[in-house]
C-alpha cells in the first residue's frame, strides 16, 4: 500500500497508535513508547516522495521486546533493577530495523529479565491475552505476540531462552520463530542465559515473517557465537507446496503432559497436512524427557552468572541509605529483582557451587549433548519435528494453582530445540473451549529456517492456521 501511495507510513503510524489507545489500557503489551516514531514515518514518507528504494519493512512500525536494547529509548527488561535504564546503543538487531528505516513503535512488555511463561512476573504491569483478557498471553515474549495479535503493531521482536517467542506466540494466535542458534546476531540483547537464548520475530503470517527474519538474520563480528555463513533470500523461495514434506511425531511430545485438547487440535493438523501431500514419520526422542531438568539447570547458571553484574555498583538500582558495602549489594538486588529472578539466580548459583558442579551442571551439559545428538539421527528420516507449544490449555491470570516447578514442566516441549540450537516456529492451528489459541510447533535442522518457513506458508494455504 506504501508503494502505490494508497496509504502514507504516518498514516500507518497513526493507526497503530489509534488501535493502541483502544486497547492497550486492557492488554498492556508496552512498557515504553517510542516518542520520536512520528519522525521516523516522516522520513519514511520523504523519501518515498523523492522516489528512494526502500527496503520492503521501511515505514513499517515494529514493536521490540523491552530486553532488546534501543538507543535512547528506555529498555527496562521488566525489572525494578534497570527502571531508568536508556542505553546509549542500539542492539545488532535494532540497529538493521533502523537501516531498513522500520518505525520503532516502542518496547514491549515480559517476564522480568526473561525469566517467566505468562508476562506476569513484569515489575510494572501483567498483560493479558487479546482474544480473551482473562487468560496470560503466555512468555516471556508476551508483549511482543500480545500486540502483534491485537494490532497494536504490525510485526516485533522477542527472545526465545526456553520457548519465550513460541509460547506465547501459540497462545496469541500468531507466528513466532525461533531461528538456529547463531544466526542473529546476540549483540544488544540483555543476557540471561548465553548459550541457548535467540532473538526471534513475531508476526502475523509467514510472508510477514520472512521479511524479518530476513533483515535480522547474518553474521556480526561482535557476537563470537554468530556463524559467518551466506543466508538464502528467504522470500524469493518461499513455497506452499507440502508434498513430499517428511514430518517427524515423536510420542514423547503427545505425552501425559499434553492436555487431550491440545494433541487433538496438533493431531489434526497434522493429518490435514498429511491430506496434502506431507507424510508423517514415526521418530523417537527419548532425551526429551530429560530436557526441562537440563534446561533449567544450565539456563539458571548462566543467570546467576550474567546477573551478577547487578549489584548497585557496576549496573543497576543502587539502594539508599546504607551503611556499608555489604548491605547495598544485598538491599539493592532484594529491592531490584523480583522473586522469580531470585529464585534461579538462588538455583544457579547453587549448581555451580564447589561439590555440585559436576552433580547439576556437568550432567546437564552431557544431557544437552545427547539431545542435540538425537536430534540429528531424528532428522535422517524426516525433514521437520512435529509437537504442541504449550502443553496445556491457556492459564487464568492469576487463577489456576500452578507451583513454580509445575510451569516449568509446561516448557516440556519447547526446551529441547534450545539445548540442541535449532530453528523452531509456532503457528496457529486451532482454539480451546475459552477462544484462546492453541499452536503447532514444527522444529527444523540447523539453518533449516527455510524449511520451516515453506511447511507454515503452505499450511497457511490450505486453511490449516486458525481453525477452530
Amino acid at each position: 500500500m506504501l508503494r502505490r501511495k494508497m496509504c502514507t507510513a504516518s498514516e500507518i503510524l497513526a493507526d497503530i497508535k489509534r488501535r493502541i489507545s483502544e486497547k492497550e489500557s486492557e492488554i498492556g503489551a508496552y512498557i515504553t513508547l517510542n516518542e520520536n516514531a512520528e519522525a521516523e514515518a516522516e522520513l519514511v514518507d520523504n523519501a518515498l516522495a523523492e522516489g528512494t528504494e526502500l527496503h520492503p519493512l521501511a515505514g513499517i512500525p515494529i514493536a521490540v521486546k523491552d530486553n532488546i536494547s534501543t538507543k535512547k529509548i528506555r529498555t527496562t527488561c521488566a525489572s525494578k533493577m534497570l527502571e531508568d535504564y536508556i542505553p546509549s546503543f542500539d542492539a545488532a538487531a535494532v540497529e538493521k530495523l533502523r537501516a531498513a528505516n522500520a518505525v520503532i513503535i516502542g518496547k514491549t512488555n515480559m517476564d522480568e529479565f526473561a525469566m517467566g511463561s505468562s508476562t506476569e512476573n513484569s515489575a510494572f504491569k501483567v498483560t493479558r491475552n487479546p482474544h480473551n483478557p482473562d487468560f496470560i498471553p503466555g512468555g516471556s515474549s508476551g508483549g511482543s505476540a500480545a500486540a502483534t495479535a491485537c494490532g497494536e503493531t504490525i510485526l516485533a521482536l522477542g527472545s526465545d531462552t526456553g520457548g519465550s517467542v513460541r509460547q506465547p506466540a501459540s497462545l496469541c494466535g500468531v507466528v513466532g520463530l525461533k531461528p538456529t542458534y547463531g544466526s542473529v546476531s546476540r549483540y544488544g540483547l540483555i543476557a540471561f542465559a548465553s548459550s541457548i537464548e535467540q532473538i526471534g520475530t513475531l508476526a502475523r503470517n509467514a510472508e510477514d515473517t520472512v521479511l524479518l527474519y530476513g533483515l535480522i538474520c547474518g553474521h556480526d563480528r561482535r557476537d563470537a557465537t554468530t556463524v559467518n555463513r551466506s543466508y538464502p533470500d528467504f522470500a524469493a523461495k518461499l513455497r506452499n507446496n507440502l508434498s513430499g514434506l517428511r514430518i517427524g511425531v515423536p510420542p514423547e511430545y503427545f505425552g501425559n503432559e499434553a492436555e487431550d485438547t491440545v494433541k487433538a487440535v496438533v493431531m489434526r493438523t497434522l493429518h490435514a497436512m498429511e491430506r496434502n501431500g506431507a507424510k508423517l514419520v514415526k521418530i523417537s526422542l527419548p532425551g526429551v524427557k530429560h530436557a526441562v531438568a537440563a534446561y533449567y539447570v544450565i539456563a539458571s547458571a548462566e543467570a546467576s552468572s550474567n546477573l551478577a553484574r547487578f549489584d548497585g555498583v557496576r549496573f543497576g538500582r543502587r539502594a539508599k541509605d546504607c551503611s556499608n558495602l555489604r548491605e547495598m549489594y544485598v538491599r539493592s538486588r532484594s529491592e531490584g529483582f523480583g522473586d522469580e529472578v531470585k529464585r534461579r539466580i538462588m538455583l544457579g548459583t547453587f549448581v555451580l557451587s564447589e561439590g555440585y558442579y559436576d552433580a547439576y551442571y556437568k550432567k546437564a551439559k552431557l544431557m544437552q549433548l545427547k539431545i542435540s545428538s538425537e536430534f540429528d539421527s531424528a532428522f535422517e528420516s524426516c525433514d521437520v519435528i512435529a509437537a504442541p507449544v504449550f502443553p496445556v490449555k491457556a492459564i487464568k491470570i492469576g487463577g489456576r494453582d500452578m507451583s513454580p516447578a509445575e510451569r516449568c514442566a509446561a516448557d516440556i516441549c519447547t526446551v529441547s530445540a534450545n539445548l540442541a540450537g535449532l530453528p523452531a516456529i509456532s503457528t496457529p492451528c486451532g482454539k480451546d473451549g475459552f477462544g484462546v489459541p492453541i499452536g503447532i510447533q514444527l522444529i527444523g535442522k540447523q539453518f533449516g529456517e527455510q524449511t520451516l518457513l515453506n511447511a507454515v506458508y503452505g499450511l497457511e494455504q490450505i486453511g490449516g492456521a486458525g481453525n477452530d
